[in-house]
């Protein structure tokens, strides 16, 4: 694997972390599956985790289509994703965890659902607009059979390391506390503000190329 390449799936790894901040997402986790003995919990980690890599796979395979079918360009919707990630940013250093991806109605209907592995916590707290658009964004920036099958095994990945830290998530929330949680997920924020200004300014030069001169 040249270098190049590993930078771009770490780039992708890193903007994945970012967009779905899942130290953040811990705490919701731990209060959704309060009333779960460990198995149970467990396997609602494993199901949400599976469900996370179906989506943005999914994404990453069908998001060109999708681009072509609406007549959208790439620099257009990279613009799009860049602002879409500055605002769950902005959520996110001033934070408000998670209401930019759950609104109050999804959180009461989620309540009555069995399967919470899926409905919130993959869909869409974890796959949600910021992550499926940096999962389109990347796949369509670099279409080749190789670079894709290179982003799925990042978009595993990631999903495989999520799930290690939901197994470990009442230990690591108790150890962090609120304010430890806090402070990552501002950090989070701030690379993820950082990524989405350089989707729109690379999208900005390729609309206006005047820009860059």
């Amino acid at each position: 694997m040249q270098p190049i390449e590993f930078a771009i799936y770490l780039q992708f790894f890193v903007g994945l972390i970012a967009a779905v901040n899942p130290i953040g997402i811990m705490p919701v986790f731990v209060s959704l599956t309060a009333h779960m003995g460990p198995e149970e919990r467990n396997k609602t980690a494993y199901t949400a985790n599976i469900a996370v890599t179906v989506i943005l796979t999914v994404s990453l395979l069908a998001g060109q289509f999708l681009l072509d079918m609406f007549s959208i360009s790439l620099d257009s919707f990279r613009v799009a994703g860049g602002l879409l990630l500055m605002s769950i940013a902005f959520s996110m250093m001033s934070g408000k965890l998670g209401e930019d991806k759950q609104n109050k109605q999804e959180k009461s209907e989620s309540i009555s659902r069995e399967q919470i592995g899926v409905v919130p916590l993959a869909m869409p707290l974890m796959a949600g607009p910021g992550a499926i658009s940096s999962t389109i964004v990347y796949g369509a920036r670099y279409p080749g059979f190789t670079s894709t099958i290179g982003i799925a095994v990042t978009i595993a990945l990631f999903a495989f390391s999520c799930w290690l830290l939901f197994r470990s998530a009442p230990i690591i929330v108790r150890f962090l506390g609120q304010t430890g949680i806090n402070v990552i997920t501002r950090i989070m924020g701030l690379i993820l503000g950082a990524l989405g200004v350089e989707f729109i300014a690379t999208g900005l030069r390729s609309l206006f190329p005047g820009l860059s001169g």
